[in-house]
């Protein structure tokens, strides 16, 4: 499989080299990273202005595409995170809708944050897109769903592409963006979880299908609630589950909303190669019984869930110390792959939460450690930061895609 990786003249950078790339396209799939309104020094651009940002963080993914020979029709995925409120949320929803035109119709996410990587950013968006490697479009199943969260017409619920599923986010909020059953963790898990199962069986999918599982849920940053939440969706799945992230935050842009859940699924029939799933001997655990495994192989596709410096019995190793932590994980990270034959050069998507503000110094403290693991040229990459992450003294999690050639 050829492998081509993006960055292209005059495209924004950071202040530091690294080996991640913009883009990786790998057979029919290609992955951005965050894109953001930087310039090619590193500078946030359009201060204050959450349009201008989000506009010009399109044309950047717009170029990305360009250069791998794709556009936005073959998007199948957005995952915006902003700065803002449910209107700004809103306001994103429709602008992107209008940037990316009413025939591509993806999945979409859409995270408000207290703040992003780097002092007034506003905005950063990745997309997964599907082409096949000689050109031609890949048909796409795309459906809005009645009594679901609304969408402008740019975006669907569930987008399915051969035996690739993708859900939007599914929450507890209605149609007219109320809020179901507010500030109830329970009852908007269980509604989350309903929704899901009703947009996956819409393809001819279920949640046995479910390679990857994304959780935003509302905590009090100490990580009493995450339990109760956890469990609860714990019970919808049967082990062998998805590998999983799940990331704590402060509130949700529409009040009394708890938690938003997405999905990554995979198709496969009898006759196919079954799905792999790895646990090495010895790896880091939760405090409670959960079905989830740490990674997955579905044919060349390889999902790892959220990787972090815990021990065996859910101790945190070196807690408050970054460095370190980006070390473990990053090491974790080398261990679940090798379970599938696999290394951290065959990763083409890297997705890391840190806790931190919005400051270069806390960003750069994991993400040269990170960088710094792969041979050029690296995997695209999108780096969040977060108030705080699921225990205490928790510093990093880093989810990743590999695909193997």
């Amino acid at each position: 499989m050829t492998r081509r990786y993006s960055f292209p003249d005059g495209h924004w950078d950071w202040p530091v080299k690294l080996t991640h790339h913009h883009a990786v396209r790998a057979g029919d799939m290609i992955f951005t990273g965050g894109q953001v309104d930087l310039d090619a020094q590193g500078n946030v651009r359009n201060i204050g202005d959450l349009t201008a940002q989000c506009r010009n963080s399109m044309a950047y993914m717009a170029n990305l595409f360009s250069d791998l020979g794709v556009d936005f029709d073959d998007l199948v995925r957005l995952v915006v995170y902003y700065v803002g409120d449910a209107n700004d949320e809103g306001h994103l929803q429709e602008l992107l809708s209008q940037i990316i035109g009413d025939t591509a119709r993806p999945v979409i996410s859409m995270i408000n944050m207290p703040e992003l990587c780097y002092p007034d950013m506003l905005t950063e968006i990745e997309g997964v897109a599907m082409r096949r490697p000689d050109g031609a479009r890949i048909p796409k199943q795309c459906h809005r769903l009645e009594d679901m969260p609304y969408l402008p017409d740019g975006f669907s619920h569930v987008v399915r592409t051969e035996d690739m599923v993708f859900t939007s986010e599914m929450s507890a909020l209605t149609p007219h963006g109320t809020v179901e059953a507010p500030d109830n963790i329970p009852a908007q898990t269980a509604k989350t979880m309903e929704r899901l199962m009703r947009a996956l069986s819409t393809v001819d999918a279920d949640l046995h299908d479910i390679v990857k599982l994304n959780t935003f849920y509302q905590d009090d940053l100490h990580g009493s609630s995450w339990k109760k939440a956890a469990s609860l969706r714990a019970s919808y799945f049967s082990d062998p589950g998805p590998a999983a992230t799940g990331i704590p935050v402060s509130n949700f842009a529409h009040e009394g909303l708890t938690t938003k859940i997405a999905a990554t699924a995979i198709c496969t029939s009898a006759t196919d190669e079954p799905k792999n799933f790895a646990w090495p001997d010895g790896h880091w655990n939760w405090t409670t019984p959960l079905p989830y495994k740490q990674g997955n192989r579905c044919g060349n596709v390889i999902h790892i869930g959220g990787q972090v410096a815990l021990d065996h019995q859910a101790q945190v190793l070196q807690p408050g110390d970054m460095v370190a932590q980006t070390k473990i994980a990053m090491d974790n990270l080398s261990k679940v792959l090798a379970e599938f034959g696999a290394t951290l050069d065959d990763v083409v998507k890297v997705t890391t939460f840190y806790q931190g503000s919005a400051s270069a110094e806390a960003l750069h403290e994991n993400l040269l450690i990170r960088s710094n693991s792969y041979t050029a040229p690296g995997p695209a990459t999108t780096g969040i930061p977060v108030p705080a992450l699921i225990y205490e003294g928790m510093m990093i999690e880093i989810e990743a895609i590999a695909i193997l050639d």
